[in-house]
């Protein structure tokens, strides 16, 4: 009889964190691995905003914090959702978390009862589903292709509804696709959550500055919805704060509190000296963001015109985030030194072997017939990594 709970065997291993892991220990062994898995911008965090840090430490900011943040922290999140996303938000509706992670994992406990259901199109960030479980609800997915853009329609969404469903769960720009809903695609989807008052809206929009397609667009735009909207974001992609965990939550006072109440029980406040260094990036306006931006719009199309080039590879243009998803079927029963590849994961491994790149198998993700490679790492490794690949598919026979 084992000692540990159902609750946490029938979790899975998060798929990034675990391919990121086998290269680190292969790197530990001497191997020159390029990680390609990680969805980590390589760039350092601001000198403006560690400046903010290390005052924060002189000044004595030291202590237990309040458990949705501090109050200016907060208010400089709402002057941003204002300023930048024209949505209206005050502190109270405000829950600063030790990282968007732990905000999504607030947000679906507070709101899913078991058996209720989860609508997540997919691809789909590989957490979205295991913290379902976590909830004891059921996902439901909804499959996007690459055909369109890896983005659900309005009649996709209607079909899934039932009168169990509770929360619909999506990311734009999307991880792991890159994919990014524009707003008369999102206007389209909230005519169907108008007919549907009892489903609840996460929205995960952490990538909303490395976004190649104009301004972002969030669905908490729609006064319509906006009440059932729960807007998911933070600090680590657009700053480069990865480390430093923290994100948060815009949505309902109701859902508000009731995120603080568990936040309560289990973490309370985030870190007092990265509060401050948040507080700092949102006031100091978005230059280096942009900076980021442009250099991560360059690295796409490195990437993508390298991978247009590998036989096999069927590969969109993303316009979003920092990653490819590409589809990578034509492999599958092909075999290289008597291993045969079977699905998306074993190419993934096979790639790590062979070429001493680690990517993600697209199962996790909620598509077998894909990987996922982030483009965040120096133009230099990333044209090798490329030429590695190209080398080690082709040895597939």
């Amino acid at each position: 009889m084992t000692t540990l709970s159902n609750r946490i065997q029938n979790l899975s291993e998060s798929a990034t964190i675990k391919m990121a892991k086998l290269g680190r220990e292969l790197a530990a062994k001497g191997v020159d691995v390029i990680n390609l898995s990680f969805g980590e911008p390589d760039f350092h965090t601001p000198e403006y905003i560690k400046d903010a840090a290390k005052k924060a430490m002189d000044d004595n900011f030291t202590y237990y914090t309040p458990v949705s943040g501090y109050p200016d922290l907060r208010k400089a999140i709402a002057a941003k959702l204002k300023n930048e996303n024209g949505l209206d938000y005050d502190m109270s509706q405000i829950v600063v978390s030790t990282g968007a992670k732990q905000a999504i994992a607030n947000a679906v406990l507070c709101l899913v009862n078991p058996g209720e259901e989860v609508i997540i199109p997919t691809p789909y960030w590989v957490s979205y589903s295991e913290v379902v479980k976590l909830a004891e609800g059921k996902s439901v997915f909804i499959e996007a292709t690459a055909e369109q853009n890896f983005k659900i329609t309005a009649e996709q969404l209607e079909a899934a509804i039932t009168p169990n469903s509770k929360l619909f769960m999506f990311s734009s720009p999307c991880n792991p696709t890159g994919s990014v809903y524009s707003k008369d695609e999102l206007a389209s989807l909230v005519k169907v959550f108008e007919k549907h008052p009892h489903v609840y809206i996460l929205s995960d929009e952490i990538y909303e500055h490395i976004n190649f397609v104009g301004g972002h667009e969030s669905i908490a735009q729609f006064e319509s919805i906006k009440d059932r909207v729960v807007i998911i974001n933070g600090f680590s992609k657009s700053y480069a704060m990865t480390g430093w965990r923290i994100g948060y939550t815009a949505s309902s006072k109701e859902l508000a509190a009731a995120c603080d109440k568990i936040q309560g029980q289990i973490t309370s406040g985030t870190c007092s000296i990265t509060q401050r260094a948040g507080t700092a990036a949102y006031e100091g306006g978005l230059e280096s963001v942009h900076q980021m931006r442009d250099e991560f719009q360059k690295r796409r199309d490195i990437v993508y015109n390298l991978l247009k080039n590998i036989d096999g590879i069927k590969v969109n243009l993303p316009e979003g985030a920092f990653y490819f998803f590409p589809d990578v079927t034509s492999f599958f029963g092909k075999s290289y030194n008597g291993k045969t590849i079977n699905d998306a994961d074993e190419l993934s491994i096979y790639i790590l072997e062979e070429a001493n790149v680690s990517t993600v198998g697209g199962d996790s993700f909620g598509d077998k017939r894909s990987i996922r490679m982030s483009y965040a790492a120096a133009e230099d490794k990333l044209v090798e990594a490329l030429r590695r690949i190209k080398e080690a598919l082709g040895k597939l026979q």
